[in-house]
């Protein structure tokens, strides 16, 4: 009886489908390959920026999309999965590295990530500012009441931020008034409250 032997690189190529075409691999040769192209992702993810993944601009939603692509070709072998990886790497570390260069120069920043806009100011809608954001009222109508805002006259100012949400001032309430009447000495006295 022969006796089969393999060494580690030729079982790594077998478990992962290696030199298979994407059509060949098997149920526990994609599964291998999620685990893999998982645990590299998460790392390079985490190493990047803490924002990338979750509240953040087109800037990071575009990088989140093309990772999601690379890694997903990597995993049905419709891509090398090494390259695919060093791609997921690079792509984050490109990211990072413009990241780095708008933080320090506020141009370039402006340039890949824009600007907030002022939509609302002591409750009138500018709407050049609200067609430039590509906001219609129904919209900004929808954000304000998410935000506890029934009446456009309690917003100081309204800004459409780079990551689109938007961020609301409220207006300051007027003080209240309040008089109080001493029965005893028939005194007025006034308290303003707020």
């Amino acid at each position: 009886m022969p006796v089969i032997t393999m060494d580690l690189q030729e079982i790594w190529i077998a478990a992962l489908g290696l030199e298979q075409e994407a059509r060949d691999l098997g149920p526990l040769q994609i599964a291998a390959r999620v685990v893999i192209v998982y645990a590299v992702t998460l790392i390079v993810v985490r190493l990047g920026k803490k924002r990338f993944m979750g509240r953040g601009s087109a800037f990071d939603v575009i990088v989140g999309i093309i990772v999601g692509s690379i890694a997903s070709r990597a995993i049905t072998g419709n891509a090398p999965l090494g390259p695919g990886m060093a791609g997921v790497a690079t792509l984050l570390a490109l990211h990072w590295l413009f990241s780095a260069i708008a933080l320090r120069w506020h141009g370039f920043g402006t340039a890949v990530k824009g600007h907030s806009r002022v939509i609302i100011r002591d409750g009138v809608i500018d709407q050049k500012a609200l067609s430039t954001a590509h906001l219609t009222h129904r919209d900004l109508e929808e954000d304000l009441r998410s935000k506890g805002y029934v009446r456009l006259e309690d917003v100081a100012e309204g800004r459409f931020e780079r990551d689109g949400t938007l961020s609301v001032e409220r207006k300051p309430s007027p003080p209240r008034i309040v008089e109080v009447e001493v029965a005893a000495g028939v005194q007025r006295v006034r308290i303003e409250i707020g």
